[in-house]
């Protein structure tokens, strides 16, 4: 079956349609109703969720994203060069796992928590230019500023969301209230 529309060009859902359709097929689910079930398959909030684009800057809210693992899955999916807004209550994270691909894919870098000095020590010398803010409407600004037609506004924190909010919900709806009163 090929891939269904856009919803599913994330490479986790694609992995997960795929899984779903063999589970489906082994207990004799038709591949028409495995079809339809696919095609009106809509990404839930906070999970690389498309905000909105804004002088041709896109922005995506992948707030739920508070391990190496969900960041690495939002960035491999990236085509267009990442703006990254990350950071929160760092876990001492070890950023060498996806140093590859964020020194590929991410052209700025702006984090977004209480103590960002674990994950500013680890990427400045990776990226340039790093930037730090304290609230989310600073962090979009400068995003916005920063970003060029094409580019990929990138909330993917790859930590949790307590130092400053209440949980990845709250860290994403004020991304997204910010991006809109851009």
């Amino acid at each position: 079956m090929n891939t269904i529309e856009k919803a599913l060009t994330e490479r986790k859902n694609i992995y997960n349609g795929m899984a779903g359709t063999i589970s489906g097929r082994l207990i004799d689910v038709r591949k028409q109703g495995i079809k339809e079930s696919l095609d009106g398959f809509q990404n839930i909030a906070h999970r690389l969720e498309e905000v909105a684009t804004v002088r041709g800057i896109q922005f995506i809210n992948d707030s739920k994203a508070t391990n190496l693992n969900a960041l690495w899955y939002a960035l491999e999916s990236m085509h267009s060069p990442v703006i990254w807004l990350a950071g929160g209550q760092d876990p001492e994270n070890d950023y060498s796992i996806v140093a590859p691909l964020v020194q590929e894919k991410v052209k700025a870098m702006i984090c977004l928590g209480a103590d960002n000095s674990n994950i500013v020590r680890f990427f400045q010398d990776i990226i340039q230019p790093v930037f730090e803010a304290r609230e989310m409407h600073a962090a979009v600004n400068i995003a916005y500023e920063l970003g060029d037609p094409g580019d990929v506004v990138l909330l993917s924190p790859a930590c949790a969301s307590f130092d400053l909010y209440d949980n990845y919900a709250d860290r994403g709806a004020r991304f997204k209230k910010a991006v809109y009163e851009l």
